[in-house]
């Protein structure tokens, strides 16, 4: 994180007020202060990053986590080049492994960049081919929609009709963009477990089912198979954090102010000239008693929409609540498996998948939606040390010690409003008791301590995101995405806004969500004209 040292704006007036230090944020200032703009950002933590940062979390123990957004995707390499970021990424060997029992035996599914391994694995599962074929032809076609909308994210938003054309295959876009996910995965795929597989993609973040008329799944789906035209999901090298602190450099040289522990409380306009009041935090985090005002020409905000509506004094929108579990850990050791094939290394490089059989998904979230904890939670991890070892200190590394980070799906907000803390103890123990399930021994013989002897494991519930972070409704995304074409009212580049000098450059900007700088970097252009 990258922890600023002013406490108030040098100037009254700037060519552009931002409202939030995150990643996206930083990325509007950065792009709009290189075009010669005077830009103030204010964000209302004592440092910039948002939800991409990296942290140490447990007392005395020299690990920097990315603590609530893990890996980089969306995020085009051209921000990288056209802000001249000291920022690189890892790709994984390993794309994912999940653990099973077939006939009595501990078995599982490899997915490995090395096609001949991934082939053996699909046959030694299921028995034959089909299943391996039917996976290749299937992410073939999402790769060619990938390849052809990837690079409209950061152009002016095309209509339905011009997208259509572009992606130019009608049974794709009849299988991703007008029929409900689930009907494409169960016409393509017998195995319950394979099909599990591919629906988890559709449901990071998203609480719904794969037959939802609303298609949030299919949304949802498309922005984790397009990244980079691949869908390739790759590491931060330095952690998340790196990125947030190379955005915050690239935006502080530029000539961009970057204002730390001040929080917006009003945005007043007359759609040409804008007025942003805000009071500086106090040392509890709050608001204090001292307003300040400052002018500006545009004011772009990173926060929700709700957040947004909120700073107008309008009816905010009630937002999707968010549905998931995050846990931190640092283990001293990698755990052994029950399934022997498989070294551990190999199995936790990628998304190690735990309880996402296609029935299991479908069973927790009608649980979730009865209004219950569900009692076979599915999650799935993955290991940042294992490609960059870098976040860890060297002499944890010399001992073999490595991070794991859980994404726990079906766990919305609802689930925790009488009683966060007994349900976030609930749901944790759950979770961790199916990872157990496939281990040769306890996730808990492996977990590292920390200072105080106390074990390196953290849950944080959609409630504490919200709390954290403002996510409302602990709503990763904002809110639901949207499909990357024009919907009514969107605007010319999906940042606009009800008042001409306020746009949106946060996730819940068309085409937001994940960790992209995409709604950063055309809430710029709009501003630019470009």
């Amino acid at each position: 994180m990258s922890a600023l040292p002013e406490v108030k704006p040098r100037k009254t007036r700037y060519d552009a007020v931002i409202v939030g230090g995150g990643h996206n944020g930083l990325v509007a200032a950065a792009y709009l202060a290189r075009a010669g703009r005077s830009v103030l950002v204010l964000e209302r933590l004592d440092h910039t990053g948002g939800a991409a940062v990296s942290t140490r979390p447990f007392a005395g123990v020299d690990a920097r986590l990315s603590r609530y957004s893990y890996l980089v995707s969306l995020l085009p390499q051209h921000i990288v080049r056209d802000l001249g970021l000291s920022f690189q990424v890892r790709s994984r060997s390993v794309s994912s492994y999940t653990p099973t029992v077939r006939d009595g035996r501990a078995t599982g599914l490899l997915v490995h960049r090395d096609t001949a391994r991934t082939r053996d694995a699909f046959t030694r599962l299921t028995g034959s081919d089909r299943e391996f074929t039917a996976w290749q032809e299937f992410y073939a076609l999402t790769e060619r929609v990938g390849q052809r909308i990837f690079p409209t994210l950061t152009s002016p938003l095309p209509s339905r009709e011009e997208l259509k054309a572009r992606v130019g295959d009608d049974a794709a876009w009849e299988a991703l963009f007008e029929r409900p996910l689930g009907e494409a995965v169960e016409s393509r795929f017998q195995d319950d477990l394979v099909r599990g597989v591919v629906l988890t993609d559709a449901l990071i973040g998203t609480f719904c089912g794969a037959h939802d008329p609303s298609l949030r799944q299919n949304r949802c789906f498309l922005y984790h198979v397009i990244g980079g035209g691949t869908g390739d999901w790759d590491v931060p090298v330095g952690g998340m954090g790196a990125l947030t602190d190379a955005l915050a450099d690239a935006a502080r040289a530029a000539g961009a102010e970057l204002v730390t522990g001040c929080e917006a409380t009003r945005v007043a306009t007359d759609g040409s000239r804008a007025e942003v009041t805000f009071r500086p935090v106090d040392g509890d985090g709050l608001p204090g008693d001292r307003e300040l005002v400052v002018d500006a020409d545009h004011v772009l905000v990173g926060a929700s929409p709700k957040a947004l509506a909120e700073l107008l004094g309008e009816q905010p929108p009630t937002p999707a609540e968010g549905a998931q579990l995050k846990i931190n850990m640092v283990l001293r050791r990698l755990p052994r498996l029950r399934d022997t094939s498989v070294d551990p290394r190999t199995a936790f490089a990628g998304t190690f998948h735990i309880a996402e059989g296609y029935t299991q998904l479908e069973e927790a979230y009608q649980q979730a939606v009865s209004g219950s904890l569900p009692t076979t939670p599915p999650s799935e991890i993955y290991c940042h040390s294992l490609t960059d070892p870098s976040i860890l200190g060297p002499g944890l590394v010399e001992q073999g010690w490595h991070s794991l980070t859980l994404f726990g799906l079906h766990a919305p907000a609802r689930l925790f409003a009488e009683d966060n803390e007994g349900a976030r103890q609930s749901l944790l123990k759950a979770t961790l008791a199916q990872l157990d399930a496939h281990l040769a021994e306890p996730l808990a013989d492996c977990l590292a301590t920390d200072a105080e002897g106390r074990p390196c494991v953290e849950a944080r519930t959609p409630l504490d995101l919200e709390e954290d972070l403002r996510l409302p409704g602990g709503n990763i995304f904002h809110g639901d995405l949207d499909f990357p074409y024009a919907e009514p009212g969107a605007g010319r580049w999906g940042v606009e806004t009800g008042h001409a000098n306020v746009l949106l450059c946060g996730a819940g900007a068309a085409r937001g969500g994940g960790v992209s700088g995409v709604p950063g970097h055309n809430a710029a252009m709009a501003v630019l004209g470009r």
